[in-house]
């Protein structure tokens, strides 16, 4: 079997290197025969693509392909052109594996297509949020890293003609969030099956917070919500209202929570910071998550009833 890691990346060189250094560590054992790694660098404006020709020598399976900023589904599109894999993996760029992750998705799919009988189904490895940059691979497992999505380009394998019948992402998707879940849907309406793969395990990494990163989670939150209109226009159905949180009940849930929104990221503010100054940056996030739960989902609200009005949805 023949795996390309399919990796888009934008301004994340300090942990790009360390997900191309353990994809370089993989263990080749049947039925994995052979593996590249297709890096497409999505316009990057740091120091990616100079770093990765001086260090060329040191990642022999990589192959950089280069194009203008156009987000992830776009880049994830340019890299499954460039592949030459008979299966796609797809991680993100601030991913580190370990040294079994891609012979456990190969083992994976050689036995559910050999229990299907075809190869209508795709891997969907574990996925462990860490903080930890100089050991990420330390972090244990945690119930907040379990993930109910179908399909999330996080961690995933597929078998490449079964992914091209699909028509592979949707570039309409610019901004953040949901080319992944979408794409998803249109594999569940193929009959692609989903395999779970808990033995390919990638550790994702996330800088702890710090106050100066709230401006760019809110602009975060907002190009979601713009995308799930996107997503919810595409497959109007109440399965996508509920995974895009685009239903009176998360509404209701978000403003109990932040008390109609007294709660939000400025009023916060003092609590987070004293709850990152006592080493407690994971507590401070989840409890960040609720106005910025809140924030998207009256977002998501304020652009439906723009687009009813007859303002066309841009992106």
């Amino acid at each position: 079997m023949f795996l390309s890691v399919v990796i888009p990346t934008y301004n994340r060189l300090p942990i790009l290197r360390q997900c191309l250094a353990a994809l370089e560590e993989q263990r080749l054992e049947a039925p994995l025969e052979r593996y590249e790694i297709v890096l497409v660098d999505d316009g990057s404006t740091d120091d990616t693509v100079h770093w990765l020709d001086a260090h060329a020598p040191a990642f022999p399976h990589v192959r950089l392909i280069r194009q203008d900023h156009g987000g992830p589904a776009e880049g994830r599109n340019r890299g499954v052109e460039h592949a030459h894999g008979d299966v796609i993996v797809f991680i993100d760029s601030d991913l580190v594996v370990t040294p079994s992750f891609l012979v456990s998705h190969a083992r994976a799919l050689a036995r559910q297509w050999r229990r299907q009988g075809d190869r209508l189904c795709f891997t969907y490895g574990a996925v462990i949020n860490t903080a930890n940059f100089e050991d990420p691979t330390s972090e244990p497992h945690k119930a907040t890293d379990l993930s109910w999505a179908y399909f999330a380009t996080g961690n995933v394998a597929i078998d490449r003609e079964v992914l091209e019948r699909s028509g592979l992402f949707d570039t309409a998707f610019r901004l953040y969030g949901w080319e992944d879940l979408e794409l998803g849907e249109r594999l569940r309406q193929m009959g692609v099956q989903l395999v779970r793969c808990p033995e390919a395990v990638g550790y994702h990494w996330h800088p702890p917070l710090s106050l100066q990163q709230i401006p760019d989670l809110v602009r975060v939150e907002r190009e979601r919500a713009r995308m799930g209109l996107v997503f919810y226009r595409k497959h109007p159905t109440w399965r996508v209202r509920f995974i895009i949180q685009y239903t009176w009940l998360h509404r209701l849930l978000w403003e109990l929570l932040t008390l109609g929104g007294l709660l939000n990221e400025r009023t916060l503010r003092p609590l987070l910071g004293w709850l990152i100054r006592r080493g407690q940056a994971r507590l401070a996030m989840e409890l960040l998550r609720l106005p910025l739960n809140n924030l998207g989902v009256r977002a998501l609200f304020r652009e439906a009833r723009q687009i009813r009005g007859g303002r066309p949805l841009t992106v």
